[in-house]
């Protein structure tokens, strides 16, 4: 049976908690409590299971697992967020080209399954408010749209230029929403495949934290994977 390590990131009090499951690169849970984080770690972790089952990796998301806590990170700057200052030991682990090619295939499915909803979307509908309160599905889109990823790839490869501008363009409108978001993907194997191999193996030790490939493309999947979610728990959201 798999047993996954989770490596947790929590706020004061064990308050708002994240849950990364690295050895499915992109998959994460979280919660207003530890407790509550990893109770939902379970079905976040078959979810993704699903997800990647649909992309025909060799994964089986119906058989059991179990799960371990390797690591619980209490102390430092914006935990429960997904903190760019924490650097978990498979952080640091080099990425072969096999594995990086898989990595860059869930970026673009995903991005592009959220391309396609938004297509299939109104203006209205983009636009108009969650219940309860919280962002319209435009803002969580352009909060995606590549800045992030950008700023991700730029702490790792030292230098990703492109993707502000394209945010801002599409911000602006000047650019479609949607054909920013299928841009981007390109943009991202564009950046990569230009490194060269110091580059992509390189530890950049930024004095506040370590950035490295692996972690960036952590950075960048659950990114993608949690606001996916967000949307998808919406009334008519994309389909996971």
């Amino acid at each position: 049976m798999t047993t996954y390590d989770l490596y947790l990131e929590s706020g004061p009090q064990r308050r708002k908690t994240m849950v990364h499951v690295p050895a499915l690169l992109g998959c994460m849970a979280n919660g207003p409590t530890t407790e509550a984080a990893l109770a939902a770690t379970p079905d976040a972790i078959r979810g993704y299971l699903r997800f990647l089952r649909s992309l025909g990796e060799p994964v089986a998301p119906d058989a059991p697992f179990a799960v371990r806590i390797a690591e619980h990170i209490t102390k430092g700057q914006w935990l429960g967020n997904g903190s760019p200052y924490i650097t978990y030991g498979p952080d640091l682990e080099p990425i072969s080209d096999a594995e990086l090619a898989v990595l860059l295939a869930r970026f673009r499915a995903l991005r592009g399954r959220l391309a396609d909803w938004a297509a299939q979307q109104s203006d209205v509908v983009l636009d108009l408010p969650a219940a309860g309160g919280g962002r319209t599905a435009r803002a969580i889109l352009l909060h995606m749209m590549a800045a992030t990823v950008g700023g991700s790839l730029s702490a790792a490869l030292g230098g990703a230029s492109g993707f502000s501008a394209l945010h801002g363009a599409a911000e602006r409108g000047s650019v479609p929403l949607v054909e920013a978001l299928r841009q981007v993907p390109d943009m991202a194997e564009h950046r990569i495949v230009a490194a060269t191999v110091e580059e992509r193996a390189a530890v950049r030790d930024r004095g506040t934290d370590i950035r490295t490939l692996r972690k960036a493309l952590r950075h960048i999947l659950e990114h993608e994977w949690e606001h996916h979610a967000e949307l998808a728990r919406r009334p008519g959201g994309p389909a996971l």
